[in-house]
């Protein structure tokens, strides 16, 4: 183990600010404290190579490496296409396919995303969990982030939590917009304790949407949509609030003939890399069954 070079194992901060003792200069780099309280007591943390107490001063200069163990894997593993985006030591961005689960539920057990991932990681030799950042229903398709290690899904976690990730859509609704582009900023609650559906109501979570139209067909609108904060089910809410529910949509509009699910899109995605720091962005192209609701809503 090389604990000078950044690996799938290793990740290697140096150290640049005078005055701070090793836990302080952790947690100025957003490690939380529950990963840094494992990872210390399992003596996975290293100044110049040693393991050190916590409350050690640093210089300048200092290389800081944090160990990540291997883990092991208990979701069942089936061979399964994925559309990888993009791929490192700490990411791995898939363009998820419409009608496929992401997670094992009691009632998915297999089939899911959750189990092709596995056995991708099994046969890349890959030990580590499979950790979903973001989220995105059954229905709907798009850029999926799954965190390869539990410092990349902490220091990714954090960015969705305080909403500096950038997250854009594209959906089909019924009917035409008339405005150009709006905002949709109206809070969004569970509809009953129990239900999945959700609903425009002041004692919901704010939420806001801003929605730009792309092209309008005769019945249809074609819409790129950017999310501020991400409610379940944030978009089909409110589309559906302002007259515009996505086609397709069985649970907030009616099924369709010509798409057999909501006809939205995760298309695009901007978050600062866990390691690195910089911003990156990842792009998923229009799948084919939206490609064909368009061309037949342009027959139209």
């Amino acid at each position: 183990m090389n604990l000078f070079k950044e690996s799938e194992n290793v990740i290697v901060f140096k150290v640049e600010d005078e005055n701070l003792n090793l836990e302080e200069f952790l947690f100025k780099n957003d490690l939380s404290r529950r990963l840094f309280t494992k990872l210390y007591r399992n003596k996975h943390i290293y100044v110049n190579g040693k393991f050190q107490r916590k409350d050690l001063t640093l210089r300048p200069g200092d290389l800081v490496s944090v160990y990540l163990e291997d883990e092991e894997q208990n979701i069942e593993p089936e061979n399964m296409e994925l559309d990888i985006i993009y791929e490192d030591f700490d990411l791995l961005i898939l363009n998820k396919k419409p009608n496929i689960v992401v997670h094992l539920t009691k009632s998915h057990q297999e089939n899911t995303l959750s189990n092709g991932i596995a056995n991708y990681f099994l046969e890349k030799g890959i030990k580590k969990k499979i950790r979903f950042v973001n989220r995105l229903d059954m229905d709907t398709t798009g850029v999926l982030i799954v965190a390869k290690n539990p410092f990349a899904h902490q220091q990714l976690a954090l960015q969705f939590e305080e909403n500096k990730v950038g997250k854009k859509y594209k959906a089909i609704v019924t009917g035409v917009v008339e405005k150009d582009m709006d905002y949709i900023d109206i809070p969004i609650g569970r509809e009953e304790e129990k239900s999945i559906r959700k609903v425009v109501t002041e004692k919901g979570q704010e939420a806001l949407t801003k929605y730009t139209v792309l092209e309008r067909y005769k019945n249809a609108t074609l819409l790129d949509v950017q999310i501020f904060t991400g409610r379940s089910h944030q978009i089909r809410v409110h589309l559906n609030h302002i007259g515009h529910p996505i086609i397709g949509d069985s649970l907030y509009n009616e099924t369709s003939p010509h798409i057999n699910r909501q006809a939205l899109h995760s298309y695009y995605l901007k978050i600062k890399h866990p390691r690195t720091k910089e911003s990156i962005e990842f792009i998923a192209p229009l799948p084919k069954d939206m490609e064909k609701l368009i061309d037949h809503l342009k027959g139209n």
